[in-house]
């Protein structure tokens, strides 16, 4: 979540859909908490923004435009890549649009946006994915899935449409950014038990990311990542996920008897 130091307008960073995938039962218990932050704090919601179509949780990105009407629901305009690449995977049909249009929003390179008196700008970061996008606001970063933090390292870029060359460009194009810069970042997993956390800086990144820090070449860092991912089984959710966030959080409509369900496409990942 993010807002303005002295206002009411807000946004939404990845929001997530509880899903037990054992059982198949979905929950928005995650994401009833936000809207009572919402309205605890008296929030106006200008944006939902999805750093990218995540493989590893649901987006509840959907359920929530219904419930903050005033909210722009948007990522990336690479995320056509994407539904084009899984249309075919999950068999989805020509009636399944790839052109983003589940969306509210498509960011272009660059594209500025506003949350009230906050500067918002769009920065394209592909390589983990296709239609990975960063989100500068204020003096804020949310990385999405490209940087962990500096012990951490970087996310890996074995799926359809990643590359690690790609993502060594894009977190060059980051350290760009002041060292001041604050940023947030999508996982942790606390590397040698230490607490976890979600918040380092540019500068803290470019000194000790143990993947890509500077003076790190780019051959290097490909080598490295291609053959750490090599050794990475696919995330216990990338199925589920995937065909749920390219429809922007939407789940499947029900079927006749009443119930929504999930492909699962045997030999293709």
């Amino acid at each position: 979540m993010v807002s303005e130091p002295d206002g009411r307008a807000a946004a939404i960073v990845d929001p997530v859909l509880d899903f037990d995938p054992k059982a198949g039962r979905t929950s928005t218990a995650s994401a009833q908490a936000l809207l009572e932050h919402v309205h605890e704090r008296d929030l106006d919601v200008a944006w939902i923004l999805e750093t990218h179509a995540h493989a590893d949780h649901l987006s509840t990105g959907h359920w929530l435009k219904r419930r903050l009407p005033r909210a722009k629901l948007a990522i990336g305009e690479e995320i056509c890549a994407v539904q084009a690449t899984f249309r075919p995977i999950f068999n989805l049909g020509a009636h399944f649009p790839v052109d983003g249009s589940q969306f509210d929003h498509l960011f272009g390179d660059g594209e500025a946006f506003r949350i009230g008196a906050l500067q918002g700008r769009a920065i394209p970061v592909p390589g983990h994915t296709s239609d990975s996008n960063a989100y500068l606001i204020g003096d804020a970063l949310f990385t999405g899935d490209s940087l962990f933090m500096p012990d951490g390292g970087t996310a890996r870029c074995d799926f359809p449409g990643g590359s690690a060359a790609k993502l060594y460009r894009s977190i060059r194009r980051l350290f760009a950014l002041p060292d001041a810069t604050r940023v947030f970042v999508c996982h942790d997993y606390g590397p040698g038990g230490r607490e976890v956390a979600c918040e380092t800086t540019i500068g803290e990144q470019k000194r000790q990311n143990i993947h890509v820090r500077e003076g790190t070449g780019e051959a290097q860092f490909v080598q490295m990542r291609e053959a750490r991912d090599a050794t990475l089984p696919m995330p216990a959710l990338i199925i589920p996920a995937v065909q749920t966030n390219i429809r922007a959080g939407a789940l499947p409509e029900p079927e006749s008897n009443g119930t929504r369900y999930l492909k699962i496409p045997l030999d293709t990942l």
